[in-house]
């Protein structure tokens, strides 16, 4: 009988270790999740990059989770764990980069460049969005296949919206005297040929690319001098105000 109290008594003991070791376990668990987080996260941030660079490469129709993958140093079934389709990624990759595009513009419109000479403004405003596009590549893919996912595609359209207006507020603020109809066309113009130039710059590299950008500029500047310029009948005092010749 003693023995087996004894025996008793050790297996009470072994239960009554248990919940420690359990406690022990919940606080390694605490850390283990946030470690496969941090994993995942990384993960997905190099299936991104993965993606990229094979959306550029072969376009977005012709490339597939596998070539991402492979991209990626994975296998498919790594890939799957994050991503359920080449969709799925595109939408994720397109989020993030619209984000950062709408960080770049709202910088790029920034209410005190108006204040500055038109070369100088057009310095200001064109050089980091002409900056995003040739660091990010994919993001023009994504805004411009034909098959890109129809989520995207509407988030980009109104983008679009979004800083055709702002051309607009501008335009407006430099030409109060001009009908609102004429400064819609000068801004739906003047964007457009950004997207145009945008267009011939990526197309190019290196000195090639920096002579596109000056031709844009130039072109821009000699749609924009006659409208806005210093010399324009239609600047206001106030606009006029505080800018060089």
């Amino acid at each position: 009988m003693p023995e087996a109290r004894a025996k008793k008594g050790a297996a009470g003991d072994g239960a009554a270790r248990k919940p420690a070791a359990h406690e022990a376990d919940g606080t390694a668990g605490t850390a283990r999740p946030r470690r496969r987080q941090a994993r995942g996260e990384a993960r997905i941030a190099q299936l991104l990059q993965a993606a990229a660079s094979v959306f550029c490469t072969s376009g977005y129709t012709a490339s597939s989770t596998n070539a991402i993958a492979r991209e990626a140093g994975v296998s498919p079934g790594t890939l799957y764990q994050f991503f359920p389709n080449k969709e799925a990624i595109a939408v994720e990759l397109g989020d993030q980069l619209l984000a950062r595009w709408r960080d770049t513009y709202g910088a790029a419109f920034t209410p005190s460049h108006i204040e500055l000479p038109l070369d100088r403004m057009l310095d200001a405003v064109l050089d980091p969005l002409i900056a995003f596009n040739c660091e990010n590549p994919a993001f023009f893919v994504l805004m411009h296949g034909s098959e890109i996912p129809g989520r995207i595609t509407e988030e980009h359209d109104t983008l679009h919206v979004t800083m055709l207006g702002q051309v607009e507020g501008i335009l407006a603020g430099y030409l109060p005297t001009v009908p609102a109809a004429q400064v819609h066309r000068v801004a739906d113009m003047t964007f457009m040929m950004f997207k145009a130039g945008l267009d011939l710059i990526l197309a190019h590299e290196g000195e090639e690319r920096d002579a596109y950008i000056q031709e844009l500029k130039t072109a821009m500047y000699r749609y924009l001098d006659p409208l806005i310029g210093d010399d324009s009948p239609h600047m206001t005092p106030h606009a006029r105000g505080g800018r060089t010749p």
